[in-house]
């Protein structure tokens, strides 16, 4: 008999498939686009190629959730902290 464990972490965000909400429906997206391929297409690679596609597009999409700093460009902090208002005007000379 199946044991279910108790979902306790209801604060966390939804996950279907390992994926965020909006990254699962980019992936099913995808996947309704490949079969309007694959029905209009009579072509065995073209099939191989939208299935080879669709996979590499999960394990991509599943990576980016497991380490989020892949595309974090800025830096996570500014190198001055300070409460003055900025005016835009630079008084230093040239």
């Amino acid at each position: 008999m199946k044991k279910f464990e108790v979902y306790k972490n209801i604060r966390k965000r939804a996950v279907i498939f390992g994926l965020p909400i909006s990254l699962f429906a980019l992936m099913m997206v995808s996947i309704l686009a490949s079969l309007l391929i694959i029905i209009f297409s009579f072509s065995f690679g073209i099939i191989i190629g939208v299935l080879v596609f669709n996979s590499s597009l999960y394990v991509a999409l599943t990576r980016i959730t497991y380490n989020p700093q892949l595309f974090q460009m800025a830096k996570a902090f500014p190198q001055i902290i300070s409460n003055k208002r900025n005016s835009g005007f630079d008084y230093e000379q040239d």
